[in-house]
């Protein structure tokens, strides 16, 4: 996702080189090609973690849920944009949601 947001908005240094632009040179396809196939991985994979977050393990709940929410924290980050390098409005927004202005129980 951060190779894609990056690669978006051009905030690539120009000796960096991304997924991106190799899957383009290996496959010969486009920039929005490329995108799609990344965005169907990602998709994919965030079936596979929650079909098998539902699959009983012997690993601590606690454990499980700390990296269930690291990876929708940067799904956050990184849906619209490099929201971690330039943080917008969606980004600020959420945080205010979350934690200056929560929902009562």
């Amino acid at each position: 996702m951060d190779d894609v947001a990056e690669h978006k908005f051009k905030h690539r240094r120009e000796d960096d080189c991304s997924a991106i632009e190799c899957y383009m040179e290996e496959y010969g396809v486009t920039a929005q090609e490329a995108y799609d196939v990344f965005n169907k991985h990602v998709e994919s994979a965030w079936k596979d973690v929650n079909q098998e977050f539902l699959k009983p393990t012997e690993m601590p709940t606690e454990v499980l849920n700390r990296s269930l929410n690291l990876a929708r924290v940067m799904d956050v980050l990184y849906r619209e944009g490099d929201g971690y390098t330039y943080v917008g409005k969606a980004a600020k927004g959420g945080i205010t949601s979350l934690l200056i202005e929560p929902i009562a129980l």
